[in-house]
């Protein structure tokens, strides 16, 4: 194998259509585009959804509901795998001590996810805790106690 042997693999490989090369070519006059219209012109181009006059989908569907993103409740999220690398056991994390340790930085609201798993009995004080994280906690010999 040397770079001077290297060829693509057959079939890989076409010839481009060569368009508008006269009648003999199958692929002469029109060009393959049709008579007349737009898409037979040059430099036509289609919006995107354009349906060809047709009411487009988009405008179709019937509009429903509205949700106002100034209302959300954005939570910093906190994993159970973070929270056993920087805490012993017996200890008390809290929205306060995680910003202490650097793991939330903002005073929004605390969740805790479920990622790594939790060998020590710690109490955990947060807003809110996944299904699995609570568990994990508790197993472990913990309590998760939602503030």
């Amino acid at each position: 194998m040397s770079l001077n042997n290297l060829k693509p693999a057959a079939g890989s490989k076409f010839s481009r259509k060569r368009v508008g090369r006269g009648p003999g070519s199958g692929n002469g006059k029109t060009a393959g585009r049709g008579n007349k219209g737009a898409q037979s012109r040059s430099g036509y181009s289609y919006k995107r959804g354009f349906e060809g006059g047709q009411m487009p989908l988009h405008r179709r569907v019937p509009k429903r509901g509205f949700n106002n993103a100034d209302f959300r409740t954005a939570y910093e999220v906190v994993n159970l795998d973070q929270i056993e690398a920087r805490f012993d056991t017996g200890a008390t994390v809290n929205p306060d001590t995680l910003r202490a340790a650097g793991l939330v930085n903002s005073r929004q609201p605390v969740k805790v996810l479920a990622r790594g798993d939790v060998t020590k009995a710690l109490t955990v004080q947060a807003h809110k805790f996944s299904g699995k994280a609570a568990e994990k906690i508790a197993a472990a010999g913990g309590t998760a106690q939602a503030i």
